[in-house]
């Protein structure tokens, strides 16, 4: 994980919340995904919060959205939440 990133995990009743801390960059957006995929058996829906993210790159942003497309079409919801939730949100519907 990049040393100006951070991801605070906490599980709870099936679901899943990522609070996202720092620069969101490519090596931060593999490491996020990479959690979301170990824990996608024991998880019902994944609420990634925004409100800590200092900066997000442009292709973390792209990487990230092609992959949570992809996760929620195996009927995995992802919920965005915080003030940056409609940059990585690849779709509206998903903001809280």
């Amino acid at each position: 994980m990049s040393e100006n990133f951070q991801v605070l995990v906490h599980e709870e009743d099936g679901s899943l919340h990522l609070k996202l801390v720092g620069e969101f960059d490519a090596r931060s957006a593999t490491d996020v995904l990479k959690i979301v995929d170990n824990r996608r058996p024991v998880t019902s829906r994944v609420f990634i919060h925004t409100n800590c993210l200092k900066k997000i790159h442009p292709e973390a942003q792209k990487v990230f959205q092609e992959s949570i497309d992809s996760m929620e079409a195996e009927s995995i919801p992802v919920l965005f939440t915080g003030e940056k939730a409609g940059q990585l949100a690849p779709d509206r519907n998903n903001l809280c």
